[in-house]
């Protein structure tokens, strides 16, 4: 005989914050357009329920290939959303997780109840379902902080770049224009975690440097003393 539960067992639901950058250095999200109520027509994040034999990752990932065709990218928890009332289909409590891509290495197609997938700038947000404007704000917040300390702004980027693309990165991320160019030059090299790649080539300027993220290192860097590497980081003064 099947065990009853005294208590009332809430849905859970994932959604995914999936971040990119373009050559206009904008920072932009993947929003779907819902196909069905609630909420129906209406902006929102990327996401759905969680399968009884299904991790939340799983089904995070799950959810982002069928409504949007992303696969193959890596994927970190937020935070848990659990406000009473939050989904008007009941209680409901949503864990998100965020990514950031290379749009040029991702193409979005709509599929599964998705009408429609595509990026929008952060600044040209349309009003979202439930309550996926909080939760965006969150994903803001957190990336704000954490590429202020770890070169995770590295994904958004093509294999190879100058370091004035990487500035562009991290000014429009922190909402900060003009970062003082020898400060943040001086940081992002002694992280120690780019390496030298060659000069840019058929250019109207003179030739810039071009550089890789060393992800290898970046790891080796990690384990053996991921407290320096923090104080070595980007956290400029604003």
């Amino acid at each position: 005989m099947p065990y009853t539960y005294e208590y009332p067992r809430p849905s859970v639901t994932v959604d995914c914050i999936i971040f990119g950058f373009d050559v206009k250095s904008a920072l932009k999200v993947l929003l779907i357009q819902r196909g069905r109520d609630p909420f129906k027509d209406k902006w929102a994040l990327p996401g759905g329920f969680v399968d009884m034999k299904e991790t939340l990752e799983e089904a995070a990932l799950r959810e982002l290939e069928e409504e949007t065709g992303l696969r193959d990218i890596f994927i970190e928890q937020l935070y848990t959303f659990g406000e009473p009332g939050r989904d008007p289909r009941g209680r409901v409590i949503s864990v998100a997780y965020f990514a950031l891509v290379n749009l040029i290495e991702h193409d979005v197609k709509a599929s599964s109840d998705a009408k429609n997938a595509q990026w929008f700038e952060l600044d040209k947000i349309p009003p979202l379902a439930f309550d996926h404007e909080d939760i965006l704000s969150v994903a803001v917040k957190r990336l704000r902080a954490k590429v202020r300390y770890q070169p995770i702004g590295f994904e958004l980027l093509p294999e190879q770049f100058p370091l004035s693309q990487l500035q562009s990165l991290y000014e429009t991320i922190l909402g900060v224009a003009n970062l003082n160019k020898r400060n943040f030059r001086s940081r992002i090299m002694r992280m120690g975690v780019l390496k030298e790649v060659g000069k840019q080539k058929n250019v109207a300027h003179r030739p810039a440097i071009l550089y890789s993220f060393d992800h290898e290192k970046y790891q080796q860097l990690a384990r053996e003393r991921y407290e320096d590497l923090i104080k070595r980081g980007v956290d400029f003064e604003i």
